[in-house]
């Protein structure tokens, strides 16, 4: 018999990438961190269990800057995901990243300034546990098994991606400068966008796999002429690309190993450490 609660893979995104399934239930996580941007949204897809959480609440009424990054990780894990993907949009710092580009970072850098980024930050807790003061290696952010899966994927739907890269992460919710593009333009950094930090860096805490999958809906402000990104804009070009999106990321999920079969680097992410606090286990 299915568990309908638990799930074994996560995918953090808007309500468009489970809507239209069949059979899907609405499981209401609690976390030491409070609450998470929604409701965890469980389904099944291509044979594999899957919850799907809005990052932005199903709503949208949460900005990027006000996600409770630790609840919603935290919530994902305490249901059974071990692997989760990201997909988020992002504006394009190349001009042949333009939009509908469907990049995979491998890298990310942290610009962003008033974000709970760890678990282990030495606060008790409110059952009384205190974490200990862990100190995580990230250089490489993003899982390699679930980069393959995904480049897999949207090579299979014809849609050539970007094979790595680095996202820069800003606070938002504004969109950047031309003076701010420009400068990220010249570091080397590939794509900017405003919700793939902490996720990663809390998914490596909490031993998850994490892959990010960035659509790029604008040429960033410093990237191109005329009167910069608008909201309208990423909208438009998001909902232009979501079917296919959805696609890719339905193929990823297929394609994901079984957590038994999981040896990455992202298993051993405390490294043996102790960090003080129990982590969270399957509900049910």
């Amino acid at each position: 018999m299915v568990n309908k609660v638990n799930a074994d893979i996560g995918v953090i995104g808007g309500s468009g990438f489970y809507s239209f399934l069949d059979d899907v239930t609405e499981v209401r996580v609690d976390t030491p961190y409070g609450p998470p941007s929604d409701s965890l949204f469980v389904g099944e897809v291509a044979g594999r269990r899957v919850a799907f959480l809005p990052r932005h609440g199903r709503d949208h009424h949460l900005p990027p800057h006000r996600i409770n990054y630790r609840a919603n990780l935290w919530a994902l894990r305490s249901v059974g995901v071990r692997q989760v993907l990201g997909p988020c949009a992002v504006g394009g710092l190349r001009p042949e990243y333009g939009p509908g580009t469907l990049l995979v970072p491998d890298q990310f850098v942290d610009r962003t300034a008033a974000r709970a980024a760890t678990y282990f930050d030495g606060t008790p807790l409110p059952d009384g546990t205190v974490p200990k003061v862990v100190h995580v290696s990230l250089a490489d952010p993003y899982c390699p098994t679930g980069r393959a899966a995904a480049l897999r994927a949207a090579r299979g739907r014809d849609w050539e991606p970007v094979d790595g890269g680095t996202l820069v992460v800003v606070e938002g919710p504004r969109f950047g400068t031309r003076a701010e593009s420009l400068w990220h333009r010249a570091q080397g950094w590939s794509v900017v966008g405003m919700t793939g930090h902490p996720e990663a860096a809390l998914a490596r805490e909490l031993e998850l796999c994490y892959t990010s999958l960035t659509l790029v809906t604008d040429l960033d402000a410093g990237a191109e002429t005329g009167e910069g990104v608008s909201h309208d804009e990423v909208l438009r070009v998001f909902a232009a690309n979501v079917d296919r999106l959805r696609g890719v990321l339905f193929d990823a999920v297929a394609a994901l190993p079984a957590d038994a079969e999981r040896d990455c680097l992202c298993t051993r992410g405390l490294g043996g450490m102790d960090p003080g606090i129990v982590l969270p286990q399957p509900l049910g």
